[in-house]
């Protein structure tokens, strides 16, 4: 069969239609092959992704079917998932209970209904596991037929968390009760503000420290713990901190509970906004630090006046304390308490100024001294200084780790020391030295110390005295060397009285030798008592002898007081005959004398006039002596009764041309006899008229000091020398012979001497060789 030319090309254009739709439907397939690949391993990705999501779908059709993936089977105990909703309830310990089951089947239909979404949280009794299921109508892409899409939430650690957060939280709420209990009953008050510084919460102690009827009243009137300081409220100051995010402290005054207290306020910014803040009541420890800083104070202040040098470390080894005594011995500059030198620092300083002994190794010895500070126990040490000085150390170590050094100079104890040495060897060769015999016994009643007469003087031998024996035994063996055994008793008290009652007493003994011993004891004031003997055999022969001749001296002074007695009385009667003859005789009854007759019995008449006036004198001076003076006292002006007693020697005053004042108050008034004080003055007033030189001159002068009246007669005549003076002052003596009577220039002095004593008063007489005489009339 021919093919015709026009059927090819026809064949071949239908042959090149069929190829390329045969390339066209390859190309597609190849696309939706590659799409569906595509969605395949989407699907898959998106399967994985809900695999692993944390969440598990569950999707439950209106027949009660479900669909969910494996991993919801094992999150509730499962195998696999069943078939339906219902079969969920797996039995015991599998699947959900029946109650679990029936209330997410009675959601489910509720959101199948409404299109309402539900959420239930449960815990399989098959798992441990805590699930929570959110539902709601899913979509119809997903489900077109009104299925409910179930996500179901795995929160099992979630819920672990939010339980401990529980139990933390009930236990934060405890401990927040308790907190508030416990700021509430705290005695300090204490406060909370909010971030605009307001008064949110005070406890009780607030309230009662500001006196405020509650703690409602506090915030609401914002009441204030302290007043402004410094121009800053607390609600400031607070700010402060808050800004600062730092506590701030401060001790100021505050009136708490009516009264004045120090106390120490401390705002403090919390965590989160606000701040608190506490009050302390530091009044006692305030004053304590002041009665302990004036307590250092004192103490240091007496450490200086100390003569022992005291220094103290911390336990850094740097001075805190240094008395001037401390200074000079280590011979350290001022300020080194105040720039904290050291231990260390010290020692070098005070081996610049050669206050420390001589080293080979310093800075090892050093090291050593070091070691004072951890030593359990005090230390002490000498130390020789190059220039002689000794000083003893003691450290004492302290509680703290410091120390406290005391250094004292003893040099001149030693130089004492060594003295006392000597001077005990010479005690003791004194001692053996004197004439008396000596013993010192100790107040337990032993023997101490005896000189070499001691044992002599009682007769003993040295062997008996060598152990030191009791009083007792002593005294037994002193009995025997007695005239009278019996008297030990009066020198066994007599040491007892030394020792023991700190009493002197004496007494003298006699020996069966003949010999007489006086002896006493002392207290000494080391407690011990001394026990002296002295052999008075001779002096008691010698005072017999000078008894004896006191006692013949005393008759003869008795003979002779009486003598003049006797003689002034007798010669006053012919003494009265004499001046009255002679008085007829110048009146012209035995006829009319001649001139020169006339002189003869005017002077006779003055010498009868001295020799009565010195008669009365020596029986004055004898009755003044003998204690007879009588006396009329009355009451004399002082100035008129002296004017008197010159008036009767102005006529001698004037022929000797001599000048007299008296000087005086007027109104002076003492009790006295007038007749014995006119004689007492008049014979004074003599004595410087008698020895007072042409143009010289009396004073008088009538004075009252310290309650006592004085009459003052003084004059520049030729004065006396002491020996003139005593020999003035004294009465009739005996001479040295004892056989006859010493004569003296006159009565005058010694008689008025007496006659103002026995006045009650004193008489007082100065003088100079030729420089005058002052004597000086003391009266009550």
């Amino acid at each position: 069969m021919e093919i015709s030319a026009v059927f090819l090309p026809i064949i071949g254009l239908l042959l090149a239609l069929w190829t390329g739709g045969a390339v066209w439907l390859m190309l597609k397939a190849s696309r939706d092959s590659q799409a569906a690949a595509g969605h395949r391993k989407a699907a898959r990705r998106l399967s994985r992704m809900v695999e692993e999501g944390p969440a598990i779908p569950l999707l439950v059709r209106v027949d009660g079917r479900i669909e969910a993936p494996d991993r919801f089977a094992r999150w509730i105990g499962l195998d696999k998932v069943p078939e339906y909703l219902t079969e969920l309830a797996g039995g015991e310990d599998m699947g959900l209970s029946e109650e679990q089951v029936e209330q997410l089947s009675a959601n489910v239909r509720r959101t199948q209904k409404s299109a309402k979404p539900f959420k239930m949280a449960l815990r399989p009794p098959g798992s441990r596991k805590s699930l929570a299921l959110r539902g709601a109508l899913a979509d119809p892409a997903v489900s077109p037929s009104g299925a409910a899409l179930i996500w179901v939430f795995d929160f099992t650690e979630t819920e672990d968390e939010l339980a401990r957060l529980g139990e933390e939280a009930a236990r934060a709420r405890d401990d927040f009760g308790a907190l508030v209990g416990l700021i509430e009953a705290a005695p300090m008050p204490m406060w909370f503000r909010g971030a605009d510084m307001q008064l949110r919460l005070v406890n009780k102690a607030y309230v009662e420290a500001v006196g405020a009827k509650s703690a409602d009243q506090v915030v609401a009137e914002q009441i204030e713990l302290v007043e402004k300081v410094g121009g800053r409220s607390a609600a400031q100051v607070a700010q402060q901190a808050a800004d600062r995010r730092q506590p701030i402290e401060r001790i100021l005054s505050a009136t708490i509970n009516n009264a004045r207290r120090t106390i120490r306020v401390t705002d403090l910014p919390l965590v989160g906004e606000g701040i608190a803040g506490y009050a302390v009541d530091i009044e006692e420890m305030e004053e304590q630090a002041r009665e302990f800083r004036a307590f250092r104070e004192a103490q240091r202040s007496m450490l200086d006046q100390l003569s022992i040098g005291v220094g103290q470390f911390d336990a850094q080894h740097r001075m805190t304390f240094a008395n001037q005594p401390f200074h000079r011995v280590f011979s350290l500059p001022p300020g080194v308490v105040n720039e904290r030198t050291t231990f260390e620092q010290m020692l070098m300083i005070a081996r610049e100024n050669g206050r420390i002994p001589e080293v080979r190794d310093f800075p090892a010895w050093r090291k050593e001294l070091a070691e004072w500070f951890q030593l359990d126990e005090t230390e002490e040490v000498a130390w020789p200084l190059p220039d002689s000085t000794h000083l003893r150390l003691v450290a004492q170590p302290l509680p703290d780790g410091g120390l406290v050094l005391i250094a004292e100079d003893q040099t001149e104890q030693l130089a004492l020391s060594a003295t006392r040495d000597t001077l005990l060897r010479t005690r003791t060769a004194t001692f053996d030295s004197l004439f008396e015999a000596l013993a010192v016994f100790a107040p337990d009643g032993h023997l101490e110390l005896w000189n070499r007469g001691f044992p002599l003087a009682w007769g003993l031998e040295g062997e008996v005295l060598d152990g030191h024996p009791q009083v007792d035994e002593l005294l037994e063996a002193i009995a025997g060397q007695l005239a009278d055994p019996k008297q030990i008793t009066e020198i066994g008290q007599t040491i007892r009285s030394a020792t023991l009652d700190r009493k002197n007493s004496r007494g003298r003994i006699a020996l069966a030798d003949g010999r007489t011993l006086d002896y006493a004891g002392v207290p000494l004031p080391d407690g011990n008592g001394l026990l002296t003997i002295l052999d008075v055999t001779a002096s008691q022969q010698a005072e017999e002898a000078l008894r004896e001749r006191n006692r013949a001296l005393e008759e003869a002074d008795a003979v002779m007081t009486r003598f003049l007695a006797n003689m002034s009385y007798e010669f006053r009667t012919p003494l009265t005959s004499i001046g009255g003859f002679a008085e007829l005789l110048a009146q012209g009854i035995a006829g009319e004398l001649t001139p020169q007759a006339q002189e003869y019995v005017q002077a006779i008449t003055m010498s009868v006039g001295k020799l009565t006036a010195q008669v009365e004198n020596v029986l004055d001076l004898s009755q003044s002596e003998a204690g007879l003076m009588p006396l009329r006292k009355t009451k004399l002006e002082v100035l008129p009764f002296i004017e008197q007693i010159v008036r009767k020697r102005e006529s001698r005053i004037i022929e000797n041309g001599l000048t007299l004042d008296v000087k005086g108050n007027a109104n002076k008034v003492v009790e006295a006899d007038r007749q014995q004080m006119q004689r007492a003055i008049g014979h004074l007033l003599d004595n410087a008229i008698a020895n007072t030189p042409r143009g010289g001159r009396i004073l008088i002068d009538i004075a009252k000091r310290r309650g006592l009246n004085r009459i003052v007669i003084s004059d520049n005549g030729a004065g006396m020398s002491q020996h003139e003076l005593a020999r003035a002052l004294e009465g009739i003596r005996m001479s040295a012979d004892g056989k006859g009577i010493e004569r003296r220039q006159g009565l005058g002095i010694p008689l008025a001497r007496q006659l103002v004593e026995a006045h009650g008063g004193t008489l007082d007489i100065q003088s100079r060789k030729n420089a005058g005489t002052t004597a000086t009339i003391t009266l009550p």
